[in-house]
């Protein structure tokens, strides 16, 4: 009920008055006053005028399941939303929950992760109550050779959801880190339990440096947040609707294919690699050449130096860096 308050309150300039909130919720003037008090507590400013109703003035910069439910425009999508103080990492939780039977769509997330990772097995720093640490759990019917497609399509609805919600353009590093000013902004971990032929489920994570203001030592040049970008602090709750109302249209545009014909160009555009050199770290030995967009299975084609074929190459075999940074 807080949610469809906050989303009554926040839809509407002026007030809203007790007597509609209770007829649209079917619920008692005590059980509107309680969920107003519940809010309050939580950090909400909002204004009780007798004969007029209830006005919010102020909402904290918070990312729980009453604010994220309150924002979202989605069908499917963060529907249920699930939201922790701590835990050691929304993958790890979503993958508990999708096997105890958690349903396509819901959302997890988290102040905090303990022990957030990334890519390869790499670390991925979570403080709290700055960051957005989210994952999808999704329950799809395709093959499980196509699930690795939905990190790129994560990647560009991640983009499109910054850019909706804050303002901000972003690029995309092959295949799902997001990147402003040519440093990490965001970064994508896509899991999956399958079988030979079926897939059980596929845990999609999303970590993004929203309100970060500094970063450890060893990340200090390489990774930014949306606040040092943007010079001002951005509501993660709006973030996180954003990016998931993107995702499901994005998702629902793969179904169609089952592959990235229809979303190919829209990454290419986004795709901060495209027409440079790139460093191609293949356990079999380093190359480069000049990458030159991707296939319809998320593929990033490279010409190498000195040759004229085009080479694919795969995310989950190798890693692709600027041959003089990390971009």
């Amino acid at each position: 009920m807080k949610a469809k308050i906050l989303k009554f309150l926040r839809e509407r300039d002026g007030f809203v008055s007790g007597q509609e909130l209770c007829r649209e919720l079917s619920v008692s003037r005590t059980a509107v006053w309680k969920a107003v008090s519940q809010l309050r507590e939580e950090g909400y400013r909002i204004q009780a005028a007798q004969n007029r109703g209830y006005r919010l003035l102020e909402a904290p910069d918070v990312v729980t399941e009453a604010e994220i439910a309150s924002r979202l425009r989605t069908r499917w999508a963060g529907r249920p939303v699930i939201s922790l103080r701590e835990t050691d990492s929304t993958n790890n939780e979503a993958k508990r929950r999708a096997e105890a039977g958690a349903c396509h769509g819901t959302l997890i997330t988290a102040e905090r992760q303990s022990a957030g990772r990334g890519r390869r097995g790499r670390s991925w720093d979570s403080p709290g109550g700055s960051g957005i640490w989210m994952s999808l759990i999704l329950k799809p019917s395709f093959s499980p050779a196509r699930a690795s497609m939905l990190t790129l399509a994560a990647a560009l609805a991640v983009s499109e959801g910054i850019r909706r919600a804050a303002g901000l353009e972003t690029g995309i590093k092959w295949p799902n880190d997001l990147v402003a000013g040519g440093r990490k902004l965001c970064g994508i971990l896509t899991e999956m339990s399958a079988e030979p032929d079926y897939i059980n489920h596929v845990v999609v994570g999303i970590g993004i440096n929203a309100n970060t203001r500094s970063f450890p030592e060893e990340l200090d040049g390489r990774a930014t947040s949306l606040l040092l970008e943007l010079g001002s602090p951005v509501e993660r709750a709006a973030v996180i609707a954003g990016v998931l109302e993107a995702f499901e249209g994005f998702y629902e545009e793969f179904l169609k294919t089952e592959d990235l014909s229809l979303l190919k160009d829209r990454y290419e555009k986004s795709l901060v690699n495209m027409g440079r050199r790139v460093c191609v770290l293949d356990p079999k030995g380093e190359w480069t050449g000049t990458a030159r967009g991707i296939d319809i299975c998320g593929r990033l084609l490279v010409e190498p130096d000195g040759a004229q074929e085009l080479r694919a190459v795969e995310s989950g075999e190798v890693s692709v860096r600027g041959v003089y940074g990390y971009v």
